[in-house]
């Protein structure tokens, strides 16, 4: 399967752990499996803040450090275990059973857009009890 992708200029990549800056845009034609993340999908320590993005920087972890990914693995069980019993939102209980198979399955890349689905859901709650609290 062949991955072809657009850089834009700066932007920033992790492939198989490796970090990369673009030095000009240009366009990546990956022809083999590997791990690789755009620069708005990187997560940073310092940005999870919330249970859901927590969830998504361990993921985020298993997905491109193999070699460690069974420590990540199981943190990314024990968060999702804390944020599954948070939600009570029917929609937001199937996306975490939707991520836990995909994680199941090895699926980590898929499994971090739907943990993106489960930041919108745990943003949209937080906000209704900010509002309720008013």
């Amino acid at each position: 399967m062949t991955l072809r992708i657009t850089v834009r200029d700066g932007e920033r990549l992790v492939v198989n752990g490796a970090v990369m800056r673009a030095a000009k845009r240009c366009e990546l034609i990956i022809e083999n499996p590997v791990s690789i993340l755009r620069e708005r999908e990187i997560m940073t320590p310092n940005a999870a803040t919330t249970p859901a993005r927590r969830l998504y920087l361990a993921c985020m972890m298993a997905y491109i450090d193999e070699r460690h990914r069974p420590a990540h693995h199981d943190d990314v069980v024990a968060r999702l275990a804390e944020l599954f019993d948070a939600f009570e939102a029917e929609a937001a209980q199937q996306a975490c059973a939707s991520f836990a198979r995909l994680v199941a399955t090895g699926d980590y890349y898929r499994a971090l857009a739907t943990c993106r689905t489960l930041i919108t859901y745990e943003a949209e709650a937080l906000g209704r009890l900010q509002a309720a609290a008013a």
